[in-house]
């Protein structure tokens, strides 16, 4: 499956507030987001699902590859397009023996030794850093920067996603350090005009 990692919309329903979540997310899809990321720490199982189906028709829609954070179970519930996982989330190497072949898999990583041994135990693609401090995720660890980055995207040659406080100001100095794409959640969902937004990061990351 060929995947456009340009720009990967990871999503966060507490950032939003009260306004609507498809809407901000379908807004955000039209806008540019090219990979898309269900992303619910708190929600019931039951919740996550239909949730994860919703989400499913409306990547759809766009022909945005649908990505489930964390939940193997949710992932092969809806046939979502792929999984992604953490350091501290199932192993990689059962993640991808039961998620099979056929689907993306996608792991968090912060330093070389944890992208070579993603690359090597199933990993599609890296979601690298933080890359800046962010304020979105409580548990993201220290800034990697933009040479951290570029040492990962190094070490590897499946694609690299740099994640953790990029905006459009920063995200030029992200693609000079070689990786395939960003990947963002306050930067779009914090707006109220997701789709503008969108845009504009896609816009900062193509001028380069």
């Amino acid at each position: 499956m060929a995947v456009d990692y340009t720009l990967y919309l990871v999503t966060d329903r507490e950032i939003l507030g009260n306004r609507d979540f498809f809407q901000a997310i379908e807004d955000a899809l039209k806008g540019g987001v090219t990979i898309l990321q269900l992303r619910e720490k708190t929600a019931s199982s039951r919740d996550f699902y239909v949730f994860a189906m919703r989400m499913k028709e409306l990547a759809g829609v766009y022909q945005v590859p649908l990505i489930i954070d964390d939940r193997l179970d949710i992932a092969l519930a809806v046939d979502a397009d792929g999984l992604h996982v953490g350091q501290e989330d199932l192993p990689l190497e059962v993640a991808r023996r039961v998620l099979g072949p056929g689907k993306i898999l996608g792991y968090s990583v912060s330093t070389v030794e944890e992208a070579i041994y993603g690359e090597k135990n199933g990993a599609d693609y890296l979601g690298a850093g933080p890359v800046f401090y962010t304020g979105s995720k409580a548990d993201a660890g220290n800034p990697i920067g933009v040479e951290g980055l570029k040492q990962i995207k190094l070490a590897v040659s499946i694609p690299v996603v740099g994640i953790g406080g990029i905006a459009p100001a920063n995200a030029g100095a992200v693609r000079e350090a070689g990786v395939d794409g960003i990947s963002v959640i306050s930067a779009i969902l914090g707006n109220q005009d997701t789709g503008g937004a969108a845009k504009k990061l896609v816009e900062a990351w193509r001028q380069q």
